[in-house]
């Protein structure tokens, strides 16, 4: 489970009833929505919030540090709450659903000296792409 909304109270980052409904509808485990997906899943909670109230605090949280924009080939953006958690994204192919995964290893440590030109490398961002157990089970049967 995501603790997005114990970081922002933390923060002190003012909570309006817009950014908290946008923030408990981001908050979860293996969260991925697109500002579409939260605006939808907001408006169920707080029926007058605007498109314009979910991008301006999407956005928000995405210079603060607070949740991680993804975008996966040609897909809409997606935003992921666990921006303090290290981990890695698993995507489907075919249907885009990502799912959270932390692999064992240092991938920092995996690259060679002689690959790093010289870079002061900071940060790994891995993804690894497939078919999830939906997709690749296929259409059912007619």
């Amino acid at each position: 489970m995501s603790d997005l909304l114990e970081r922002l109270r933390g923060r002190g980052w003012r909570m309006t009833s817009q950014r908290r409904v946008v923030a408990e509808v981001l908050d979860g485990e293996h969260v991925h929505l697109t500002a579409d997906e939260v605006h939808a899943r907001a408006v169920r909670r707080l029926p007058e919030i605007s498109r314009a109230s979910v991008y301006n605090t999407l956005g928000e949280l995405v210079t603060l540090g607070e949740v991680a924009e993804l975008s996966a080939h040609g897909r809409a953006k997606r935003y992921d709450p666990n921006a303090h958690r290290p981990h890695q994204h698993l995507v489907c192919s075919g249907c885009g659903l990502i799912r959270d995964v932390h692999p064992v290893g240092d991938p920092l440590a995996d690259l060679p000296a002689q690959e790093r030109f010289d870079f002061a490398v900071s940060d790994v961002e891995i993804v690894y792409r497939g078919l999830c157990p939906s997709c690749t089970a296929g259409p059912p049967p007619a």
